[in-house]
């Protein structure tokens, strides 16, 4: 696999001129296929061991780290909170998306932190952008973090505070966190240590996607920054470069799906409108035959 080459984030969303063959949810269900996570999961059901149960985990009440709940109880959460109807389009990776992190959620070396935070939120926004409501995609936000029992305030929280952390570095500062002090540079370092095996970590491409954010907004996105960091965190740059790769490939198909059902949309929405002119049309004819018929009488 290719490094990932210079490239701004939001070069990330843009389409290729390749045309795919329909909007379907399908087609949208076979492009998420690739975004999975790499782990050993939790068998469901299965009764945490003692060491797990003796694990930090943050955004996660001691009640619940001793029960795993079912992915069909992650689901269910989420639809007794949120009982409005999904766009297709939107729903279909939504779902899926919420397969695997809740996966990932309740892995046994699972531990949340802001740069996974990070990670989540642009993901979400990049995959639910466009919206027909922006209220709604909020409201959906926060009924999908309250489903995997986290905090949703806590996950927009750290995604700003790293966001405006990263936009006040340079590509050097960015990856010498550890000689210096602050809140985001003991996240860092604390990220760096359990990462080298000092406590649980557990690498996602919510996390890689994270890293490529805070490169991206310190305008620090060539290869050799990216391979220092991860360096520094203690990282597999190989896994980040597959992932983002991953990612990019999937923001590519979505986007251009979405293009064409809004391709689609709009000629419905003409076919609708020319559908309303004529019968004005007929309407306007049978009533001027009408008036012409009253009149000749």
């Amino acid at each position: 696999m290719a490094a990932v080459t210079s490239l701004s984030f939001s070069a990330l969303g843009q389409s290729s001129e390749r045309k795919v063959p329909a909007p379907t949810t399908r087609s949208f269900a076979s492009a998420f296929e690739a975004f999975r996570f790499r782990a050993n999961f939790y068998a469901v059901g299965v009764r945490s061991s003692s060491r797990s149960s003796r694990m930090v985990v943050q955004c996660m009440s001691s009640a619940t780290a001793k029960y795993v709940p079912t992915v069909s109880e992650t689901k269910m959460n989420f639809l007794k909170e949120y009982k409005r109807p999904i766009p297709s389009i939107y729903n279909t990776v939504l779902q899926e998306l919420m397969v695997q992190q809740h996966l990932m959620r309740y892995k046994r070396t699972y531990r949340y932190d802001a740069v996974f935070a990070l990670g989540f939120v642009t993901v979400y926004d990049q995959l639910m952008d466009g919206y027909p409501s922006d209220e709604d995609r909020d409201t959906i936000f926060k009924v999908y973090i309250k489903a995997l029992r986290e905090d949703p305030e806590q996950y927009r929280k750290d995604a700003k505070m790293l966001e405006e952390w990263a936009r006040s570095q340079t590509a050097s500062s960015l990856v010498e966190f550890s000689s210096r002090e602050g809140e985001v540079e003991g996240i860092l370092k604390d990220i760096a240590e359990r990462a080298e095996g000092k406590g649980s970590f557990s690498y996602s491409r919510f996390f890689a996607i994270g890293l490529f954010r805070l490169l991206e907004l310190a305008n620090a996105t060539e290869p050799t920054i990216l391979e220092k960091l991860c360096a520094a965190l203690n990282i597999s740059k190989r896994s980040v470069d597959r992932d983002l790769d991953v990612y990019r490939n999937l923001l590519t198909k979505l986007v251009q799906a979405k293009e064409l059902l809004k391709e689609y949309v709009d000629r419905e929405k003409k076919k609708r409108e020319e559908r309303v002119e004529s019968q004005k049309a007929n309407e306007a004819i049978t009533k001027c035959l009408g008036e012409y018929n009253y009149s000749g009488q």
